[in-house]
């Protein structure tokens, strides 16, 4: 069910003012909607596994994909990942600034490039041409981990103003050349240094940002970290495109990303299941429940909402805001809610198979809503 920030002030968050760019076929920056990125880990070179899991990530939601080029072995293999993929496909690129000539060449929608271990600024303006020459955007990738040695004699250690000071730097060749179409990431596995470091960029220049938490670790952790830094980041208006790093499989990095943006209001993707932690006044189990209905759902892309709630202290009051709405009660049995309102009771032991097609019917109703003329 939608909701007016008008009459709720206190959600509302105004996005930082940036320029708008394009990796693609997709918007970033201005008011275009906060993109969600992953990688592969595939060998690039191995285009059948490549694409499989670009696959993947595309079903996941991702709007843009990054693939590693570290050999020419890679770069060849880019034009065909690129024909299949269905979202634009960035090149990550390293050490070898001949790498990001050939991937504009192939194809990609955008080079990331990191400053800091890709030479010269010679070879910087040649990656330059090439980007211009096909179309391709740009992303500056600073990260704490691979500072240039000038700037670490400088400061003495990575830092926020080390970080900012590379990532100025090497926006001023591109704009030097006039060349606009980039984006800029400032990242450290240190969430402290690595929002502190955005919060500065923010500042200081109006291109749009890639926001991050590198290296953030597993799976748990890592989503901790990054909802911890990211979260304050997108709370204070600042990030249009995001990726979420984690020692797992990409597609959880795209998941996380979207309940990131889900959390705060900033984008809408599929069912957001409200669920409580569970007590003693449960009457059904709710913790298995969910992970089911996580699994049953994941197809739906339609925005919608889903409680489920284990007794009635806070059931029948979350259900108010959701779409579709489960409160248990007694005797093996609780109560269905549709559009806020009770509708029916229904048996625990048909509830998931119930609440399923419950789901689907009022994902497709909106759909059909949306496609409708108004």
């Amino acid at each position: 069910m939608s909701e007016t920030h008008a009459l709720r002030p206190w959600r509302t968050i105004v996005r930082r003012k940036s320029r708008k760019i394009r990796v693609g076929n997709v918007e970033v920056g201005g008011d275009a909607p906060i993109s969600v990125q992953s990688m592969t880990n595939t060998l690039t070179a191995d285009a059948v596994a490549t694409i499989e899991q670009v696959r993947q990530l595309e079903e996941a939601g991702a709007d843009i994909v990054r693939v590693s080029c570290p050999d020419e072995a890679s770069t060849a293999a880019l034009p065909q990942i690129v024909k299949a993929a269905k979202v634009p496909i960035v090149a990550d690129i390293h050490f070898h600034y001949r790498r990001g000539i050939e991937a504009a060449k192939a194809g990609a929608a955008c080079l990331r490039i990191n400053p800091g271990n890709i030479g010269s600024p010679d070879r910087v303006r040649e990656v330059i041409q090439a980007a211009r020459d096909h179309g391709c955007s740009i992303r500056i990738g600073v990260n704490a981990g691979s500072l240039e040695s000038h700037l670490l004699e400088k400061y003495g250690e990575p830092c926020p103003d080390a970080m900012v000071e590379s990532a100025l730097d090497h926006a001023r060749i591109l704009q030097d050349h006039d060349f606009h179409e980039f984006k800029i990431s400032v990242k450290a596995s240190d969430l402290f240094m690595t929002v502190a470091a955005y919060q500065m960029l923010a500042e200081a220049i109006d291109c749009p940002l890639h926001i991050g938490v590198t290296e953030a670790g597993g799976q748990r952790i890592g989503t901790v970290k990054s909802a911890i830094g990211m979260g304050a980041l997108l709370w204070a208006g600042i990030g249009d495109t995001l990726r979420v790093s984690l020692a797992a499989d990409p597609v959880e990095e795209v998941k996380v990303g979207f309940d990131l943006l889900k959390s705060l209001g900033l984008r809408h993707r599929g069912v957001n299941i409200i669920a409580c932690p569970s007590c003693a006044r449960q009457g059904f189990d709710v913790i298995r429940t969910v992970e089911t209905l996580e699994a049953r759902l994941a197809h739906i892309a339609t925005p919608m909402s889903l409680s489920i709630i284990g007794c009635v202290v806070n059931g029948p009051g979350e259900a108010l805001m959701t779409d579709v709405g489960f409160t248990g009660g007694g005797k093996g049995s609780g109560m269905v809610y549709l559009a806020g309102k009770a509708d029916h009771k229904m048996d625990n032991d048909r509830m998931v198979d119930h609440i399923v097609e419950l789901v689907e019917r009022r994902a497709a109703e909106l759909e059909s809503a949306s496609l409708s003329p108004t």
